[in-house]
């Protein structure tokens, strides 16, 4: 079935700002033009839209409110010659400390689906807006036919390094889904085995689906992403055979919701840059 114009644009604007990868199959990315450089201080580049395949710009640019950068001391920084194109939003970051900067966006809402007494389907909340539990409760009938309530959540992120790769600057919000490196996001090459622990609010998360595709997608004869799914304790091991940049996106949902919520789900994605050995 064809959409229209008004409603492809209503599906877009609602998946991307509740950014829920289930609702929206585009690909989110915050793509760096290197990870990690030298020197007293040095100046990198960012690419970052909603596309159809993996770093190549072709559907909407990312919106630049939505980004944060955090420096080695876990202070903001700013996005320095922001601008916003057709398909891709592209900014810079001064790098002036030595050590680990992360650039990242997380969101969090609620979200409801339901049928009306004509059978049509609903869903809350509205464009543009974010879901909260008392929103909720005010605005959705709870006695709804086939009533899902779906707390969602997404975390986009990126790292870069000025000298030695140092401490990772961690935000004070954990909710979600989050991955901690075992070992450090701009310290990869190929050949070397790598741990990758998966975290659901805090608690390791077990059953995460993750999707890698290396740089250059468009250029391969065959669809060669790989996918892994984490063992009990929240881990999967990951070996690059190939150098080049890394997007890697992980899935997560289970039904341990405190009521009226029904579902939890939760989305990550990482740019990542592996060097050869």
């Amino acid at each position: 079935m064809r959409l229209t114009h008004a409603a492809f644009t209503f599906t877009f604007v609602t998946a991307i700002t509740l950014l829920s990868a289930q609702a929206f199959a585009h690909r989110v990315w915050v793509k760096p033009n290197t990870t990690v450089v030298s020197g007293d201080q040095a100046w990198i580049t960012f690419d970052a839209a909603v596309a159809n395949g993996i770093f190549d710009p072709d559907h909407f640019a990312y919106p630049l409110e939505r980004l944060n950068a955090q420096g080695p001391d876990g202070q903001s920084v700013s996005l320095q010659n922001r601008a916003t194109l057709k398909y891709r939003s592209v900014f810079d970051l001064h790098l002036q400390q030595e050590g680990t900067y992360r650039v990242y966006s997380t969101s969090h809402s609620l979200m409801a689906f339901w049928q009306d007494k004509d059978g049509n389907r609903q869903m809350w909340p509205g464009r543009g807006e974010t879901g909260t539990k008392e929103a909720l409760l005010n605005s959705v009938p709870m006695d709804a036919r086939d009533l899902n309530i779906v707390d969602m959540s997404r975390r986009v992120e990126t790292y870069v390094t000025l000298g030695a790769p140092g401490d990772i600057a961690k935000s004070d919000d954990n909710k979600g889904l989050w991955l901690n490196f075992e070992g450090h996001p701009n310290d990869l090459y190929t050949q070397e085995p790598n741990q990758l622990s998966f975290y659901f609010n805090n608690e390791r998360a077990e059953g995460v689906s993750v999707t890698l595709v290396r740089e250059g997608q468009r250029y391969r004869d065959t669809n060669d992403s790989q996918t892994f799914q984490s063992d009990a304790n929240g881990n999967v091991e990951i070996t690059f055979k190939h150098p080049g940049m890394y997007w890697l996106e992980a899935q997560y949902s289970d039904s341990k919701a405190n009521a009226p919520v029904n579902e939890r789900r939760g989305s990550y994605v990482v740019v990542l840059e592996v060097l050869p050995l």
